[in-house]
């Protein structure tokens, strides 16, 4: 379940398939082909569930700060799954933006934003074709990145991975921001992290 755990960050801050090996997403296409260099600043993360959660993530660590994209992460964790997981699992994003003392929910436009996306399953696969093997590091630490995905902890040492160069739509401009990410099934929540960072380009 670390592939997905990991991906919920990455997802949360929806750079993946991408940083993950895959092809790129749709949903990072400018319209404009303008081309940024984006840093990430001050990361951070936390759970925002409950103890009845079956999906913990116990540890990230996410290096540099700043994240350069494109450029190289260096990221290890750890993540707890206390029952097989299994499609399909709903993903709900709320992006908001800081403006002032307040914060601003952002609205989903073109698949980037505050989205639902109703089968992560179905994204993983997209991103992954069954039947290849699973991207560098997850294939070399035996860590899965389709479902189902089996109980149990799963660990990332720290890895390096290349970050391609992305485009973002010119309405995602500098600020703060923070992200929730709640993972469910079958109505049941099994998984919520929150994500913070700076973007500046």
């Amino acid at each position: 379940m670390l592939g997905a755990g990991l991906a919920l960050a990455l997802c949360a801050l929806q750079l993946c398939p991408a940083a993950l090996g895959g092809s790129r997403s749709p949903v990072l296409v400018e319209r404009s082909r303008s081309r940024r260099v984006i840093e990430l600043v001050e990361f951070a993360w936390e759970n925002c569930g409950d103890e009845t959660d079956p999906v913990v993530v116990k540890s990230l660590t996410v290096a540099p700060d700043p994240i350069t994209i494109p450029g190289t992460l260096t990221l290890s964790g750890t993540v707890s799954c206390g029952e097989t997981i299994s499609s399909p699992l709903k993903a709900v994003l709320t992006v908001e933006k800081q403006l002032g003392s307040v914060w601003i929910q952002l609205p989903c436009i073109d698949q980037l934003g505050s989205c639902t996306y109703d089968d992560v399953c179905t994204l993983l696969d997209d991103a992954i074709p069954p039947g290849t093997s699973c991207p560098e590091p997850l294939l070399t630490y035996g860590i899965p990145c389709h479902c189902p995905f089996q109980e149990g902890s799963y660990s990332l040492p720290e890895s390096n991975i290349e970050l391609p160069e992305v485009e973002l739509p010119s309405w995602l401009t500098n600020g703060n921001y923070r992200v929730q990410a709640v993972i469910s099934s079958d109505g049941n929540q099994l998984a919520c992290m929150k994500v913070t960072f700076s973007l500046q380009s």
